[in-house]
């Protein structure tokens, strides 16, 4: 019995049976065309109508044998030597049937006749079955010429975003990508072809299908998707060895913008295990529009993309201040380029030097700051702890003191996670940096902020640029602890806090990002290798090195005593400032300030007395 199991099978059964029918019409007047030498005697005719008085039987009998011999079940694209076998046999039965029939029947045909239909049968039979797999063979062998030297590509997602990647994939001649099939999680595209394509399976058959399919790259058409469905679906991938993209999301459909030019390499930023923060920067952007904005340290990872932030909301002017020329350079020829309107002006200069930062807020007079110039890097500032008092915090109240003096309407400090409860004197120096824009606001004009964040991943000097370097040059890995946490932010979302705080600042405030979960160190190394394409401990190894001086194993985003409260953005805090004798603080600024001019070896006993919550580790 044959399974009919949809309209498409049927119709293909239905045109299978009406060839073979037409072949063993044709196949008994061929024989005997044959057998007279390709001549029709009038003998010949005679045989010839006694043939089809007896066919409405043979057709009923010989078609009954091909399905008994399932002749109408096979998938003859790739057929065997069993299948041509089975067509034999249904052949020989079609003979000997009829030959007995006619013979019962008194209709008389040549004795040679029997073996002229067999042969003629079976060759007719067998030319049309595999003519299925000679043009599959065909076909493959053209795909191959084709598609030589292009990558054997996946697409997770068979919607709307799916479909205009694939028309494009498959429509360039310059894309170098062969969409060999589709994965989608709707039971109802399950086995269906998109554009020739066919959806092989869900998000559970990724791997299996990437093995079977032989696939070089996926590429995630998933716009509209939840952060956790995409990071589920990057985590199955990233258990294989291709190479993954991306589209980045639901606004490139909305816009029509669906393409390859938009895919992106999946980053490690798509696997932190959260939603990304939306702070809508768009809509409470217009209050720097027209406006003179300062960027310290704005070449900078922060303040490079502060600067591009600000340049599309079309300020009167902005200022780039660094000390390092050629990050300065760099970010100065890409405004130029995609903002040539733009009132750009980028000096050279330090914030130590209190003679050039104030002649800067003097000509130029900054209405917003933003304060991105600092020293960062843990273990270097543990050995050189007076170069962090000199940068952080002498360079923070230079420029907030400026600030003041200049008339500036806010001035936002770029602070970090590190300065709660620090064990390192760079999170010292950050929270005396935010102590300084506490009192400077309690005494001025300006609207002094703060905006405390964990790290940054992508920035210069970061976990992840290291990582992938270490990938690069063969491993290994290197982690100061495998149970080491950190909370981490993309750097566009670092960027959106920052330009929230200055929206809404009131003065005084600290802006906190609730950051969800931290992440471990070790499994960023673990996604990061496999993302490479790699196999942890395998192709990379992994080293554990120890903590460095004054690192801890967790961060904290708040000190127990400041407390909450919320805001528009549930996923911004303020914290309460913490009280402090502002007299007695400007006294140990100034005790600060000299013993950092002498490189004193007492630095850190004076952050002590100043910060009560930092304490140095045994390492130093």
């Amino acid at each position: 019995m044959i399974k009919i199991r949809n309209k498409k099978m049927a119709y293909r059964i239905f045109l299978q049976v009406l060839a073979d029918a037409l072949i063993i019409t044709a196949a008994g007047p061929l024989a005997i065309y044959i057998r007279y030498n390709l001549f029709f005697e009038p003998q010949a005719i005679e045989f010839i109508e006694n043939i089809f008085h007896y066919l409405p039987m043979n057709l009923v009998i010989t078609l009954a044998a091909f399905c008994v011999c399932r002749l109408y079940q096979g998938i003859w694209k790739y057929a065997s030597a069993s299948d041509l076998a089975n067509i034999i046999v249904a052949c020989l039965i079609s003979t000997v049937t009829q030959a007995v029939g006619m013979g019962l029947q008194g209709l008389h045909v040549p004795r040679s006749y029997p073996f002229m239909y067999f042969a003629v049968l079976t060759m007719g039979i067998s030319v049309f079955r595999f003519t299925y797999r000679i043009v599959g063979y065909l076909q493959q062998r053209q795909r191959i010429m084709v598609h030589a030297g292009k990558k054997n590509t996946m697409i997770v997602g068979a919607g709307e975003a799916g479909y205009t990647l694939l028309k494009e994939l498959q429509s360039s001649r310059y894309i170098e990508q062969n969409v060999c099939c589709l994965v989608d999680d709707d039971p109802g595209k399950q086995g269906k072809y998109l554009r020739g394509v066919q959806v092989a399976g869900t998000r559970q058959d990724i791997c299996r299908l990437a093995e079977e399919y032989d696939i070089d790259e996926i590429m995630i058409a998933l716009p509209s998707a939840s952060h956790a469905t995409v990071q589920e679906i990057l985590d199955i991938c990233s258990q294989t060895s291709c190479k993954l993209k991306v589209l980045p999301g639901l606004y490139q459909l909305v816009n029509e913008e669906v393409s390859v030019s938009k895919l992106r390499n999946v980053e490690i930023e798509d696997l932190l295990g959260r939603e990304p923060v939306d702070t809508q920067v768009d809509s409470i952007m217009d209050y720097v529009s027209g406006k003179t904005v300062l960027v310290t340290g704005g070449g900078g990872s922060i303040g490079s993309e502060l600067c591009r932030q600000i340049a599309r909301h079309e300020p009167k002017r902005l200022i780039i201040f660094d000390i390092y020329e050629n990050n300065a350079y760099d970010i100065q020829q890409e405004l130029k380029h995609d903002y040539p309107e733009l009132d750009l002006v980028v000096l050279i200069g330090s914030v130590r030097n209190t003679h050039r930062i104030n002649s800067v807020f003097e000509q130029y007079r900054p209405e917003i700051v933003y304060h991105a110039a600092a020293h960062k890097h843990v273990p270097l500032m543990e050995d050189s702890p007076n170069e962090a008092i000199k940068n952080n915090v002498m360079g923070t109240w230079k420029t907030a003191q400026a600030a003041d003096r200049y008339g500036t309407r806010r001035f936002v400090l770029i602070s970090t996670d590190k300065a709660v409860n620090p064990t390192n004197i760079m999170g010292a120096s950050k929270r005396l940096c935010e102590m300084v824009i506490q009192m400077m606001n309690d005494h001025s004009q300006t609207e002094f902020v703060a905006v405390r964040f964990g790290n940054v991943l992508g920035s210069n000097g970061s976990v992840i640029p290291l990582f992938k370097k270490q990938i690069e040059e063969g491993g290994p890995v290197t982690v100061t602890h495998p149970d080491i946490i950190r909370y981490f932010m993309t750097i566009p979302e670092a960027v959106s806090l920052v330009l929230q705080a200055g929206a809404q600042a009131k003065g005084g405030e600290i802006f906190v990002l609730d950051m969800g979960k931290p992440v471990k160190i070790l499994d960023l190394a673990l996604n990061l290798i496999r993302l490479s394409g790699l196999k942890p401990y395998e192709d990379i190894d992994i080293k554990f090195t120890g903590l460095r001086p004054g690192e801890k194993l967790y961060e904290e985003l708040l000190m127990s005593e400041e407390g909450l409260k919320g805001t528009e953005n549930a996923l911004i805090h303020i914290g309460k400032p913490i009280e402090f004798d502002e007299e007695e603080f400007l006294r140990q600024l100034a005790e600060l300030d000299e013993l950092s001019r002498q490189d004193s070896p007492l630095i850190r006993e004076k952050v002590m007395e100043i910060v009560p919550t930092y304490h140095m580790t045994t390492q130093q």
